[in-house]
């Protein structure tokens, strides 16, 4: 891992999409996934390919159990498992746990309560309930050293400790599912529209935009906009949408804002540790 990794929390989107979802997250020689959507190769091939080979995994969370965020879990756990001589514990929420796809469950599950607060390595975690079509879905929100990092995504409206975790962020990896025109518009079968565009669906882009806006807070750096469908939005899109409404927050010179794609990984973001 390059040496810069050691002083910074660096961030890496390996994927996002409806078809794989992955965030590496990395500080001072240890590392976390959140969700495991990608197969175990891909996640290698996808670290090697922003110049993270030797980037250590020491945990998973997992948001929720529909498959293109568990879809590589138990292959994953293996491999981990046989690198390391242990097993890796992959945290979720116990409804998670209970509603794994057949074939997906990773080897060691750990169940956490909504007001678990998590330590792995230099990291403290803890989930943040969010509103989707799933048992227990959650958000993660990752500290090291004074520095934050959120993942929130799949969730189909703004909620309460949704915008409180937002407000406290460095970064936010935030879900920009959907142009509603696009979607409205689009192929899909009416019941599937309906579901996406429902309170425990996604976000479009304009309802991302406004939670943005709402909840911006003074430390917030980054953004990257999460699981934009292919089918149902643009990145240009939904980046001009969140450009507008840092905009309209005067926050455009100091945030800055880029698509993840669920093709390639995005560049490490490193974020300086403040060391308390």
């Amino acid at each position: 891992m390059p040496p810069a990794a050691l002083q910074d929390l660096t961030v890496a989107v390996l994927a996002s999409g409806s078809n794989g979802n992955c965030t590496w997250i990395g500080a001072g020689g240890r590392g976390i996934l959140v969700d495991a959507g990608i197969s175990a190769r891909q996640v290698q091939l996808r670290l090697d390919a922003v110049g993270l080979p030797a980037a250590p995994i020491d945990a998973v969370f997992v948001t929720h159990e529909h498959r293109d965020h568990v879809q590589g879990a138990r292959v994953l756990s293996s491999r981990l498992g046989s690198h390391r001589g242990r097993t890796v514990p992959f945290y979720m929420t116990a409804g998670t746990a209970r509603h794994l796809p057949p074939g997906m469950a990773p080897d060691a599950v750990e169940e956490v309560g909504i007001e678990d607060i998590l330590r792995v390595g230099p990291f403290e975690v803890r989930p943040v309930s969010i509103p989707h079509d799933t048992a227990d879905p959650v958000a993660w929100r990752v500290a090291c050293d004074g520095v934050s990092v959120g993942v929130v995504t799949d969730l189909g409206r703004a909620t309460p400790p949704v915008v409180d975790l937002l407000r406290g962020l460095d970064l936010a990896v935030l879900e920009f599912n959907h142009d509603l025109e696009m979607l409205l518009e689009g192929p899909y079968p009416w019941h599937l529209k309906q579901r996406i565009r429902g309170n425990q669906g996604h976000l479009s882009n304009e309802q991302a935009a406004d939670l943005l806006y709402s909840s911006l807070g003074p430390r917030l750096k980054q953004v990257v906009l999460a699981h934009l469908s292919e089918e149902n939005n643009r990145p240009s899109r939904a980046l001009a949408a969140a450009r507008n409404a840092l905009v309209r927050a005067g926050a455009e010179d100091r945030v800055q804002v880029r698509a993840g794609s669920r093709y390639e990984p995005t560049p490490p973001i490193r974020l300086p540790l403040r060391e308390g």
